[in-house]
């Protein structure tokens, strides 16, 4: 059997790692001379049953010394998985931007003339969404530049329709104003969006919740949250929050700081 200097062996356990991770390539090693020296030690066609059992041994010995170098591995491979979804969302953004950032019906808060524009596809009923609301308007707040657009995603159940139904069908009713207003409080509000519940909300807030509410039916409101969704199947968006901030798409909650360090990076681009 051919000996094996330790090197080439913890090359060779790393390979092993990486092969049952679906990471096998001698292009992820560590040096060209390194690659070299180790495509020419292993040839598991030339070995005989003996070596490879022997050699699996040693694997298996170098593995159980060493369990890092799986984690490693694992890691390499998240990280490569990342940035491959990163690079594709990207492309999906540019390839839909006029879609996402300026369709036409969506509100649009904060500084409407902002040199970055932060869109959320959000559902009320999503408890990383309220997390969030907090957040979001601490930071167009605090940059005073920020282009904000609300993209209405329901997916979270009937309460959650009837709650985007509602919200559509009162910037229809009162304008962008309306609209403001009743999100906001459904963004925090407790229990289910009854009828009863959703006429108290209006009426609270000086609203027309009789036109409102007629007007949830309608084959406009409707019609929003169909693009809207159409949208996020083109964007392969199944869950809120989502948020795109200038060519970025973020799938999931997002702090305020790292917000922050997201417009910056757009903007310093």
């Amino acid at each position: 059997m051919p000996q094996f200097s330790p090197r080439t062996v913890v090359v060779a356990a790393s390979l092993s790692a990486a092969a049952g991770l679906g990471l096998w390539s001698l292009a992820a090693l560590p040096t060209p001379a390194l690659a070299q020296e180790t495509a020419g030690a292993f040839d598991p066609a030339a070995m005989t049953d003996d070596q490879r059992e022997a050699f699996r041994a040693e694997v298996r010995a170098y593995l159980l010394e060493n369990p890092e170098v799986i984690m490693e591995a694992v890691q390499q491979l998240e990280s490569r998985q990342a940035q491959a979804q990163a690079d594709a969302d990207m492309q999906l953004v540019a390839d839909n931007l006029e879609a996402i950032a300026n369709d036409g019906y969506s509100w649009v808060g904060g500084n409407p003339e902002g040199d970055v524009t932060v869109v959320e596809f959000m559902d009320y009923r999503c408890g990383y969404c309220r997390k969030a609301f907090e957040e979001v308007n601490a930071l167009i707040e605090s940059d005073g530049n920020i282009r904000f657009v609300v993209k209405e995603f329901p997916i979270l159940g009937e309460a959650s329709v009837v709650s985007s139904r509602f919200a559509i069908a009162a910037k229809h009713v009162g304008g962008d104003e309306a609209y403001e207003q009743v999100h906001d409080a459904l963004m925090t509000l407790n229990g289910n969006p009854d009828e009863a519940t959703l006429t108290r909300l209006g009426d609270g807030l000086g609203l027309d919740t009789a036109a409102i509410m007629a007007a949830m039916d309608s084959d406009a409101v409707a019609e929003e949250i169909a693009s809207t969704r159409a949208l996020a199947q083109t964007l392969a968006i199944n869950g809120t929050p989502t948020f795109v901030i200038g060519d970025q798409m973020i799938r999931g909650y997002v702090p305020k700081d790292a917000m922050e360090a997201i417009v910056a990076d757009v903007r310093e681009e």
